[in-house]
């Protein structure tokens, strides 16, 4: 399997926050190959660690869920109304396929909307949260619940479109591309050889809240860590540069800086970058950086981390939109940054 056919094998899978199995479960499969040990915590973040016996050990950190929903209610007449998992947009949903995924097999639906010959001017606007409802073709509740039931979860049922060769728009881009590079990292290394140890962390519920990245910087004794996930690609007519600063596909993977972003880690990075020649582009991150690392850095007293982003058109929508020339000089710049690292590396600030 080559890579990119392992990367379009994570986009289709599904795993909102709090089911995440059947990722982790393809990911370990793939990463265990470059891997020395590899496992799982209690709560299912899954690791593939290079190197364990080293002094140092530095994180590869993505997260494996993605944004849905969840059965919250079934009506008499058969219908299902639903809360959110994660950051779920409401103004995306109407009108969209989804996937119920229930304890005995996927049930398909679709969130209804009400035809534009029937709308009122008040209707026009965005539905609130409790108004969204699937509709599984039940006709009542007793039909419904023999399928579903209050609690399970709901993705959308779309996977990879290929825009051109090199452009992608899927469903879950945000994050599988992470724990894609996790492990595509894992595998430069591991081919490279490299000085420390290196550990590829797929997490979970991130999107819930960092729950899974709260857990590993402790279990897994990082000595810093390196988070990959997506940054807003602002080069579409919907933003502005003033306002989201400037973020292109094509340019390269964004390094952050401020906030929990490491100085000793970023300044690596560029470095790193400059010498092999990978482009890449800059970001800020003020107060947090919205990512894993909010949750690894605080643990052990500190553990030093930076984010490395891919540029993403769309986030949180069907279609995030991405280009796989980014993501292979994201994968290839973190690869150099650690293959540069020492056995006693100190990543600690000079004051």
């Amino acid at each position: 399997m080559s890579k990119w056919e392992f990367l379009a094998e994570l986009l289709h899978l599904h795993g909102p926050s709090g089911w995440e199995t059947p990722v982790q479960r393809r990911w370990l499969d793939y990463a265990r190959e470059y891997a020395d040990e590899t496992g799982t915590d209690a709560y299912g973040n899954a690791f593939a660690v290079l190197n364990p016996a080293a002094a140092r050990r530095v994180l590869v950190v993505g997260h494996a869920d993605e944004i849905g929903y969840q059965v919250r209610y079934i009506s008499d007449a058969g219908f299902l109304y639903v809360g959110r998992i994660g950051g779920a947009d409401v103004g995306m949903a109407r009108g969209q396929r989804v996937l119920v995924h229930g304890e005995h097999g996927t049930v398909n639906g679709v969130f209804g909307s009400l035809p534009v010959h029937l709308k009122n001017a008040s209707e026009e606007k965005l539905p609130k949260l409790h108004e969204l409802f699937v509709d599984i073709g039940a006709a009542s509740d007793d039909e419904a619940r023999k399928r579903v039931r209050v609690g399970d979860a709901i993705t959308f049922a779309c996977g990879v479109t290929k825009l051109t060769d090199r452009v992608w728009a899927a469903r879950a881009a945000d994050n599988r591309v992470g724990v894609w590079a996790a492990a595509e990292v894992l595998r430069r290394v591991k081919k490279r050889g490299v000085k420390i140890g290196v550990a590829a962390v797929s997490t979970i519920q991130e999107e819930n809240g960092l729950y899974g990245a709260a857990m590993v910087g402790h279990s897994l004794n990082a000595s810093a860590a390196v988070v990959v996930d997506v940054g807003h690609a602002t080069d579409t007519p919907l933003c502005d540069f003033k306002r989201d600063g400037e973020a292109r596909l094509g340019r390269g993977p964004i390094l952050s800086r401020g906030s929990v972003n490491h100085p000793v880690i970023v300044s690596g990075l560029e470095r790193a970058a400059r010498k092999a020649k990978i482009d890449y582009q800059l970001a800020t991150d003020g107060r947090a950086s919205g990512t894993d690392a909010d949750a690894i850095f605080r643990q052990q007293g500190g553990i030093p981390s930076a984010v490395v982003s891919l540029p993403l058109r769309y986030m949180h929508s069907t279609v995030e939109t991405f280009q796989l020339d980014d993501l292979d000089r994201l994968a290839e710049l973190i690869a150099r940054y650690l293959g540069g690292l020492q056995p006693d590396e100190n990543f600690t600030v000079s004051v």
